[in-house]
């Protein structure tokens, strides 16, 4: 999606469908993991969209 410069480091933002892919977890799961503090939380971007930083959902 996008990419910011922070602390020298390229921090670059996933959409939902791009986290289900690379997690292959579904959209449920990767919300009940969430809600579980056993993954990421994701970023508000605007009224409607989220994303996850990409460094975060690797690790």
């Amino acid at each position: 999606m996008g990419t910011n410069n922070i602390g020298g480091r390229p921090m670059r933002f996933l959409k939902l469908k791009e986290v289900m892919q690379k997690t292959a977890l579904s959209r449920s799961a990767i919300y009940r993991k969430m809600n579980d503090n056993n993954f990421p939380q994701s970023i508000n971007l605007g009224d409607r969209a989220v994303a996850w930083v990409d460094s975060e959902v690797e690790d």
